[in-house]
């Protein structure tokens, strides 16, 4: 699409802004002009005077998050900036939209009014907090204090994030929280002091509205549904950390039933029959047989954590599976209708009996799926059960959206290219082929100067016994001889296990394992400690951010592909192959190298960082494809004896 002088004019502004001088300048300290952010800034601004798509891939330390608040504040209309998590949503909204807004507002008329919004869970529900309150039943004693100083912060918070709540909130959140399901509307009795609805009132009179993935895509799907909308419309959406929009959509225009769900109404159809009802035996008991029925049915898995396709486990001859989610439809199905006859009595009655009729039919749905276009697969995890229908391409259902949503779309991450190819990332979102504006922006670090790639000679394919042994045996010298703290970042929960066993009576230095406090207290010790050693798995491999000597290495196990017997993974590839396409080339390769590049880019945060990648699968330089994992990551020298290693952190390190 030619340029028109309009979007040439905002172009060069937001360039301006972004330089000696400019918005970014007076409010980053030690601030250096980058091409490249400013490329990145121009590009967005005139996707948002234009319209039409921009797909760009900046560098880590681009800049790119004031590359795209710079143009959605300028723009003047209501700009959508979506990002990956909440953690991000908070740090755009708490941090980088003020210093931005309040060295912009000064030159421009517009208000630039901006608002968060997060999903209805995340907010305090005073209704529920009262009930919590009154209830005062607590497995955990300590449960009780939580909720009193939940209630002591509801007096003085003005937004009723839990972001924002007192330590140790998260534990009682589902007492005090009110999911979609859950919330009774404009029934409820505190409905006008409703903290999400008072956000949601804020985000629809935004200029610029800041939400999370999530959030937007739970939008669509209620859109899809017919039943209303969450988010106000928008002129241009900006999708931050884009790479993770396809595995998200999967979720969202699917669909899932779990007994977590199941136990979350029968425990709130009790609390409604004491307050609303309780003259009604009937109810309790047919609330116990849906109980009977949810834990039979999660009973018929068998015990341990298990993860499968639908149809291979019942055809396997699981009857007793198929048999007992069939009673819990039968039972669902006779709570729905004695809550027919009761939900005039009260708005809580009415709920639970909106909520009863939505599960009976999403599971008869998942019973019955018909040629829907989507796997059906289960999952249990302790007394957990969720059963799942996942649609095997959301590209359609994505290209329908992006016709309806909005006029301009901007898809930005760190990591959305296969080598110089956006086609992967394009067909997965059912982007079009032609029409679609791409930029690849490397990074500014000096890479060739400050980074290593140790491939170490000699290691066992993958797949043979002893490889994990034989990694964390190529790890232990590099982290002996690395001054600062090393990441070693697994493909498996199994290998991570195994690397405990080895390493933690074998290290001089403080060694956190994932799933041994929450991820946010592991990572705060690993920078306070500097020389510590993190164990992690795929959590770890993207969204993190640590500078200095605190990160001084990064050891990655296997190319990350993803594991074959998942069940929507092979469903795709199957899909994929009936098609007359190559599944490993056209899924596996891919998203494995976007998965690497994203573990990769932990190591060099800054641009005084240096640092060594570590890389054990001798598949990188054994394998034709590993030219295109190498092609992926930043130019880096690549060595294979730990002698050059230690030679790099020999040169004088921190300049």
């Amino acid at each position: 699409m030619a340029e028109c002088p309009e979007s040439e004019r905002f172009a060069s502004r937001v360039e301006a802004e972004l330089d000696h001088g400019g918005a970014v300048s007076r409010t980053v300290p030690d601030f250096a002009p980058r091409a490249g952010q400013q490329e990145l800034g121009g590009a967005v601004a005139s996707t948002l005077a234009r319209g039409g798509i921009l797909v760009a891939e900046a560098g880590t330390g681009i800049g790119k998050t004031c590359a795209y608040l710079v143009p959605a504040l300028l723009d003047g209309r209501r700009v959508i900036v979506s990002t990956g998590t909440r953690t991000l949503q908070d740090q755009l909204f708490h941090r980088d939209l003020p210093r931005l807004r309040g060295a912009l507002q000064a030159e421009t008329a517009s208000p630039m009014r901006v608002a968060l919004l997060k999903g209805r869970a995340n907010y305090l529900c005073r209704f529920r907090l009262e009930q919590a309150v009154e209830e005062g039943r607590f497995s955990d004693p300590s449960d009780a204090a939580r909720i009193r100083r939940a209630a002591e912060w509801a007096e003085s918070t003005d937004s009723g994030d839990l972001a924002e709540a007192p330590a140790g909130t998260e534990a009682v959140a589902e007492r005090i929280t009110a999911t979609p399901e859950q919330c009774l509307g404009h029934r409820c009795p505190a409905y006008d002091q409703c903290f999400f609805y008072e956000a949601r009132r804020q985000a629809h009179e935004a200029d610029v509205l800041v939400v999370n993935h999530h959030l937007l895509l739970a939008d669509w799907a209620v859109k899809g549904s017919g039943y209303g909308a969450v988010l106000p419309e928008a002129d241009a959406l900006i999708l931050d950390e884009a790479h993770l929009l396809p595995d998200t959509a999967a979720r969202f225009f699917g669909q899932s039933v779990s007994a977590r769900a199941v136990r979350d109404l029968l425990r709130d159809t009790r609390a409604a029959d004491r307050r609303e009802c309780g003259d009604t035996p009937e109810l309790p008991a047919r609330i116990d047989a849906v109980e009977d029925a949810v834990g039979h049915l999660r009973d018929a898995f068998g015990p341990g954590d298990r993860r499968g396709a639908w149809q291979e486990l019942v055809g396997a001859g699981a009857a007793s599976v198929a048999d007992q989610a069939a009673e819990l439809r039968r039972a669902l199905e006779r709570l729905e209708q004695m809550l027919e006859a009761l939900a005039g009595r009260g708005a809580e009655l009415e709920a639970c009996h909106r909520r009863s009729a939505e599960l009976g039919a999403d599971l008869e749905r998942f019973l019955d799926p018909g040629d829907s276009g989507e796997v059906q697969w289960y999952e249990t995890r302790g007394k957990g059960l969720s059963l799942h229908l996942t649609p095997l391409d959301v590209g359609s259902a994505f290209r329908q959206r992006l016709e309806r949503e909005a006029t301009a779309w901007v898809f930005v991450s760190a990591t959305l290219a296969v080598g110089e190819s956006f086609a992967a990332f394009r067909g997965r979102l059912g982007l079009p082929a032609e029409g679609v504006r791409t930029l690849q922006l490397a990074s500014p670090f000096d890479y060739p100067n400050r980074s290593l790639l140790y491939c170490p000679r000699g290691m066992p394919q993958p797949n043979m016994r002893g490889y994990d042994q034989a990694v964390i045996a190529e790890a232990k010298p590099l982290i002996e001889a690395t001054p600062g703290g090393v990441f070693l970042l697994f493909t498996s929960h199994r290998a991570l296990r195994l690397a405990r066993e080895q390493l933690e009576d074998e290290l001089d230095r403080p060694l956190l394992v994932q799933g041994d406090a929450p991820q946010a207290q592991l990572l705060e010790r690993f920078a306070q400690e500097g020389n510590a050693v993190l164990l992690g798995t795929s959590s770890f491999w993207q969204g993190v951010d640590i500078r200095g000597a605190a990160l001084s290495a990064v050891v990655i196990d296997r190319l990350p592909f993803g594991a074959p017997n998942d069940p929507v993974t092979a469903a795709r590839h199957q899909a994929v192959e009936e098609r007359g396409g190559v599944a490993f080339r056209d899924i596996s390769l891919p998203e494995a190298v976007i998965a690497l590049k994203q573990g990769a880019g932990r190591l060099i945060r800054d641009d005084g960082d240096r640092g060594v990648l570590m890389i054990a699968d001798p598949r990188l330089l054994g394998k034709p494809y590993g030219r295109l994992f190498l092609d992926s990551l930043p130019a880096m020298p690549r060595v294979q004896s730990l002698e050059a290693v230690t030679r790099f952190w020999e040169v004088e390190a921190w300049t």
